[in-house]
C-alpha cells in the first residue's frame, strides 16, 4: 500500500555527497520535475493533537538529516524507521520538515553548528551533550561481527590479536565496552573508516577488515547467505544504549526542545513508536526495544 507523507518538504538536492529523499507524491512530467516537493501539513486528529503549554514552533521550515543505515533508512527504497518517525513528527506537529540524506559525520557537524535542526536514532556522549539535546525512543545493544576465519571467541581475544582490524563508520560511538575496544584499536592503528555500512561489508568479505560493529538495524543484511556463512556475532556485554531524536541546541531554544520531547513522548505513550518498529522487527523485539 502506498504510504502517505505528512507535511514534509522533501529536499531534492543534487549536491555531491548528498542524496535527497524522494517524496511519495505523483511524479511530475520529466520536463518539469520540481527542485523540491512541498506538501502541506495534514491536520492531526484529536487523538494526535499536542496539549503541551508550548507546542512546536512551525513558523519556519525545519531540517532533519537522515543517514543510510540498515533498517533506519535505505536510499534504494526511500523507506526506513527514521523516515517513518520523521513523517509522524510532521503529522503531529503540523510543521514542515526538510529531509536530507547525509553522511553521519556531516550530520553531527551540522547539528553542532545549528545548520541542521534534527537527526534521528542518535546516542549521546559528553561531547555531544554540549551541543545537542535528546528525546529517547528506542534502546538497543551493539555487537561485534567477526569473520569466522579470524578464529576468535571473545572481544578480548580480538583485541589481543594485533593482526586483526575493525571497520567503523566515521563519528559513530557505542556502549562503554565497545568504545573501549574502538579507542584501543584506534591507538594501535587497527581501524578502517568508511562513510556507511555498505563499503564495510564489502571490505569484511574481502578480508580487508576482520570485524565491524553492528546493531539490530543491521540484522537483515547479516542474515544474507554470504555474510552469515563467513561471520559470527560476539557480545560486548554492554547494557542497551538509548537512541533518540537529536536536537541542535544552537538552532532550537530550550522551550522548543521540550516541545519536541513532548511529541516523541506522545508517540511512545500511545503505541505509535512501537508500531513503527513492528513494521521492521518481530513484535517481541520491537516491544523490548521501545519499552525501556
Amino acid at each position: 500500500m502506498k504510504r502517505r507523507a505528512f507535511g514534509l518538504v522533501i529536499a531534492l538536492t543534487a549536491c555531491a555527497g548528498v542524496q535527497a529523499v524522494a517524496a511519495d507524491a505523483p511524479a511530475a512530467p520529466d520536463s518539469a520535475v520540481p527542485a523540491a516537493a512541498k506538501l502541506a501539513p495534514v491536520p492531526a486528529s484529536s487523538s494526535g493533537t499536542l496539549a503541551g503549554a508550548h507546542p512546536p514552533d512551525c513558523s519556519r521550515p525545519l531540517s532533519l538529516g537522515l543517514h543510510e543505515h540498515g533498517l533506519l533508512y535505505a536510499g534504494q527504497t526511500g523507506e526506513g524507521i527514521d523516515k517513518d518517525i520523521a513523517e509522524e513528527m510532521s503529522r503531529r506537529s503540523g510543521c514542515h520538515l526538510t529531509l536530507t540524506v547525509l553522511p553521519r559525520a556531516r550530520i553531527w557537524q551540522l547539528i553542532e553548528s545549528g545548520a541542521l535542526d534534527f537527526t534521528l536514532s542518535g546516542i549521546t556522549n559528553p561531547q555531544r551533550d554540549r551541543f545537542a539535546a535528546f528525546a529517547w525512543y528506542v534502546s538497543n545493544k551493539y555487537y561485534l561481527l567477526v569473520r569466522r576465519d579470524a578464529d576468535v571467541r571473545s572481544v578480548a581475544e580480538f583485541r589481543r590479536k594485533r593482526g586483526l582490524r575493525v571497520g567503523l563508520i566515521r563519528s559513530f560511538r557505542y556502549g562503554d565496552r565497545a568504545n573501549a575496544l574502538v579507542d584501543a584499536l584506534e591507538a594501535d592503528e587497527r581501524v578502517t573508516y568508511a562513510g556507511s555500512l555498505d563499503p564495510l561489508y564489502t571490505t569484511l568479505l574481502d578480508d580487508g577488515i576482520q570485524a565491524m560493529i553492528i546493531e539490530p538495524f543491521d540484522f537483515p543484511v547479516i542474515a544474507g547467505a554470504q555474510l552469515k556463512a563467513q561471520t559470527v556475532i560476539l557480545e560486548f556485554g554492554d547494557p542497551a544504549v538509548p537512541h533518540g531524536l537529536v536536537m541542535s541546541k544552537k538552532s532550537l531554544p530550550v522551550v522548543q526542545q521540550a516541545a519536541w520531547r513532548d511529541v516523541i513522548q506522545a508517540m511512545r505513550a500511545d503505541g505509535t513508536m512501537r508500531r513503527i518498529f513492528e513494521k521492521y522487527f518481530p513484535a517481541d523485539l520491537a516491544r523490548q526495544m521501545t519499552q525501556f
